[in-house]
């Protein structure tokens, strides 16, 4: 078995994100260490895209590649016909999409980032959640597309993060034992806020390995008699603004957030 890692060149005609990320998913169903990723440089000419390769092609190299103008994909091809072993990440999309609705490609590189008009929005969410985690400034609830309300450690702050990569404006609130939740989350549409729980065992679990994290000890945090008071009464909280409940127990960042996203799109499909 090979020990040194195999290097994927990653080449392109804009910026190589695309290939990356590609690659990225791809060698992580290997062992880890088995390959290395290396981004070239933009090629803009077919002599560059030559002198780049032959530069770069070793033993044990794989070209992934991500290349949009014609001549550039004319050459490359050639040189995988010659022995290079390469990996056409965009082209064969791009052809079937011709190929069934008969509409030609453009033939521009880095098109993606100024076609892509939500970046901004993604950005601006991004702020909107990092201001309002952890309930930071409960008066800018009513701006917010969702609202997510939970005892600690439910993933309020994960799930507000991938939904605001997604470009929604979140804002997360702790609901905590003995604690009167901000007054602004009852004026909301219910339909927007969405509340957290799980089981007092995975919070028992999780509190605990978080206080051997931070090296301190916080009375009954991690105790699943004050665990499950606190459960009672966010639910009591999440019953009074007639909220839906989402439980998050054994079940991956991304899978919370769809659930959420589904609710979201059924209800104001049918109702607004």
């Amino acid at each position: 078995m090979k020990t040194d890692a195999v290097t994927i060149h990653v080449i392109s005609d804009s910026l190589g994100e695309t290939g990356e990320t590609v690659a990225l998913a791809a060698i992580s169903q290997f062992r880890q260490n088995a390959f290395r990723i290396e981004r070239l440089q933009k090629v803009t000419s077919p002599g560059d895209l030559r002198t780049l390769v032959t530069a770069h092609c070793g033993r044990d190299c794989i070209f992934f590649y991500t290349l949009v103008d014609k001549p550039l994909r004319e050459e490359m091809e050639r040189l995988c016909r010659g022995g290079v072993i390469g990996v056409d990440l965009l082209g064969p999309a791009v052809a079937k999409l011709a190929e069934v609705t008969g509409i030609q490609p453009t033939g521009e590189a880095g098109r993606i980032r100024r076609t892509d008009e939500g970046y901004f929005d993604r950005i601006e969410a991004m702020e909107f959640a990092v201001k309002h985690d952890d309930g930071r400034n409960p008066e800018g609830l009513k701006d917010a597309d969702i609202v997510l309300i939970g005892v600690s450690r439910t993933s309020k702050t994960p799930i507000s993060m991938y939904l605001a990569f997604k470009g929604w404006r979140v804002a997360n609130v702790p609901l905590a034992h003995g604690t009167e939740p901000p007054k602004e989350i009852f004026d909301l549409d219910p339909r927007r806020v969405f509340g957290l729980v799980t089981s007092v065992d995975i919070l028992v679990t999780i509190r605990a390995e978080r206080m051997k994290e931070l090296g301190g000890w916080v009375p009954g945090y991690a105790e699943s008699t004050v665990i499950e008071a606190e459960l009672d009464e966010a639910r009591s909280v999440m019953r009074k603004i007639g909220c839906l409940v989402i439980r998050t127990e054994n079940r991956a960042v991304e899978e919370s957030a769809q659930e959420i996203l589904r609710h979201i799109g059924v209800r104001f499909e049918t109702s607004d």
